[in-house]
């Protein structure tokens, strides 16, 4: 078993508490929530298994030294210290990213060049120009003259699932998903309906919730390019992930749009995840929305908000006509909804309580949610 390592993963701003319930629920420990993310510690076998589970993180990253650094020649003297040989390959090239705030090592590029001669010196890796050419990357941060060198253990963010292929004009990432659907209440137990699906993405997270399935089933990792890296164990475990288990009796997964081609797309998505016998796809506009037959469960859905003035009343009506299905049809379901308006919110009727803000495609998005409709 390997030192205890300091785990970083990253988080949405201002769902950091969101994916710090969920890491303590899949045993990560301790935990704890922080600005940016959520702080654990464990053995490279949990750095793994974070890449593998955490439906809701953005990526992780490995703290491999922290000390202070008044000057360059003291940045590259104590980069020099760090056991390189035992944590990079000499046939993987790395890339080193730094970042200098409030310091006397100001200079981003230096910073980096200093750490990037220390690891080809210890390890005898190759330096890379850009992230193409260079799976492995080394991430320096120099604030008030603390300097924190971590290694990017994922690669590609996590929210590339490898399954969702076809995208509709403005996609919510699967990570955002997970974590709005944990945020409200969902956790894999009952039906999930979304009336206005896109590529499918609330959807397919729920089933595959509901299925058990790990959400990096199907990618590759950075950390698979490390000299920790036991390829016998983690092939052990990413088998063990594969495994789907049956919902419960009665749970259905359901997706509607207007736009068919969204909807073909929504359901070669669940195909690929594996989930396309759990999930009902059709097309629907939102006047002739439907309850599903079945047990209540949960409204998930991310309307559109244009930010386009001449579109907004056409939006207002858009919303006053979900609003207006949801409280006729669905008594007993709960309602998840993203905008980021709450005006467009408000037009729904929905008695709504907000919930957290989420950054998203350079806006500020906003849960509302709902307890049980009467």
């Amino acid at each position: 078993m390997s030192a205890a390592l300091d785990i970083f993963i990253v988080a949405p701003p201002g769902l950091e508490p969101v994916l710090a319930e969920e890491a303590a629920e899949r045993g990560f420990a301790p935990a704890t929530p922080v600005p940016g993310g959520v702080a654990v510690t464990g053995d490279w076998a949990e750095v793994w298994r974070a890449n593998l589970e955490l439906r809701g993180a953005t990526r992780v990253l490995v703290r491999v030294a922290e000390f202070r650094a008044l000057h360059l020649a003291q940045l590259d003297k104590r980069a020099r210290k760090v056991d390189w040989a035992a944590l990079l390959r000499a046939d993987v090239p790395v890339r080193v990213e730094a970042t200098c705030r409030k310091s006397r090592i100001y200079h981003d590029g230096a910073a980096a060049t200093r750490i990037a001669r220390a690891i080809a010196d210890g390890a005898g890796a190759p330096l890379a120009a850009d992230r193409a050419a260079g799976p492995v990357v080394v991430k320096a941060r120099i604030e008030d003259d603390l300097c924190t060198i971590s290694v990017d253990a994922t690669g590609e963010s996590l929210h590339r699932r490898g399954h969702k292929q076809q995208v509709g004009k403005a996609p919510l990432r699967e990570t955002l998903a997970a974590l709005i659907l944990r945020a409200s209440g969902y956790r894999g137990d009952e039906p999930v309906l979304d009336p206005m699906c896109g590529s499918g993405t609330f959807v397919i997270e729920a089933a595959e919730i509901a299925a058990g399935l790990a959400p990096g089933r199907s990618r590759g990792f950075a950390f698979e390019q490390l000299a920790t890296l036991d390829a016998d164990a983690w092939a052990a475990m990413r088998a063990a992930a594969t495994v789907r288990a049956e919902p419960p009796c009665g749970i259905a997964f359901t997706g509607y749009d207007r736009d068919g081609g969204a909807v073909a797309a929504a359901a070669a998505n669940a195909e690929r995840a594996g989930v396309g016998g759990l999930c009902t796809f059709a097309r629907h506009p939102i006047g002739a929305l439907e309850r599903p037959a079945g047990l209540p469960g949960l409204v998930a859905v991310n309307p559109p908000y244009g930010t386009r003035i001449g579109a907004r009343k056409a939006l207002h009506a858009l919303y006053d006509s979900l609003g207006r299905r949801l409280a006729d049809d669905f008594g007993g379901w709960r309602v998840a909804m993203v905008t980021a308006d709450a005006g467009l919110a408000r037009s729904t009727g929905l008695p709504l309580e907000e919930g957290p803000v989420m950054p998203h495609g350079g806006l500020r998005l906003r849960l509302y949610r709902t307890g049980p409709l009467p």
